[in-house]
């Protein structure tokens, strides 16, 4: 597809995040145009991190009721993650270091991107910013858990990363962010 031209915009639903219906013309490949219409949900940009300790050969992630994991299939819905959030219009590093102190209770000072992603680019607009973080003992502040006026109620899981890579192989972690990022770790060796 080539020369998108965008002839209609209708939101759809605008209660926490936005779902538009876009009617747009498309040239295809072979000339052709057509008009066609798509459904975008637009719940802004993100950022995840898993955070990883070498000495202690573990890494800390959480686990959190996720609705739309339980509409589908998830006895009870809870999902072990990656810590994650919105980044709220502050830019990706500052986003996710303040994801990390919320819901791991860690203050990590540095982080590194090894990527950004479309998680879910079919019908989703949100870019994911994907880093790593070392974390040491000294660096936790408090317990963690998200915020209460969030209404979050997390529960902060640090584990050996052998038993996290054994977690993704029987699909107890279900994640994607969080099952790149352990891959990621793997395949880069951050553990060695």
């Amino acid at each position: 597809m080539k020369n998108i031209t965008i002839l209609k915009t209708e939101v759809l639903a605008n209660f926490r995040y936005t779902l538009r219906k876009i009617t747009y013309e498309a040239t295809r490949a072979d000339g052709n145009t057509s008009v066609q219409e798509r459904e975008a949900y637009d719940r802004g940009n993100g950022a995840t991190v898993l955070l990883y300790n070498k000495a202690q050969q573990t890494v800390v992630l959480i686990k959190q009721f996720r609705l739309p994991t339980l509409l589908n299939g998830n006895p009870g819905g809870m999902l072990i993650e990656t810590c994650a959030g919105l980044l709220d219009k502050d830019n990706p590093e500052e986003c996710i270091k303040r994801e990390i102190e919320e819901e791991t209770g860690y203050k990590i000072d540095e982080v590194k991107k090894v990527m950004e992603v479309y998680m879910s680019p079919g019908s989703v607009t949100e870019i994911l910013y994907f880093f790593v973080a070392e974390y040491h003992k000294e660096l936790k502040l408090y317990e963690g858990g998200g915020l209460e006026e969030e209404n979050e109620d997390i529960e902060v899981m640090e584990i050996p990363f052998t038993e996290a890579l054994e977690m993704v192989k029987t699909g107890e972690i279900k994640d994607a962010k969080t099952i790149m990022l352990i891959q990621y770790a793997e395949i880069n060796g951050l553990m060695k």
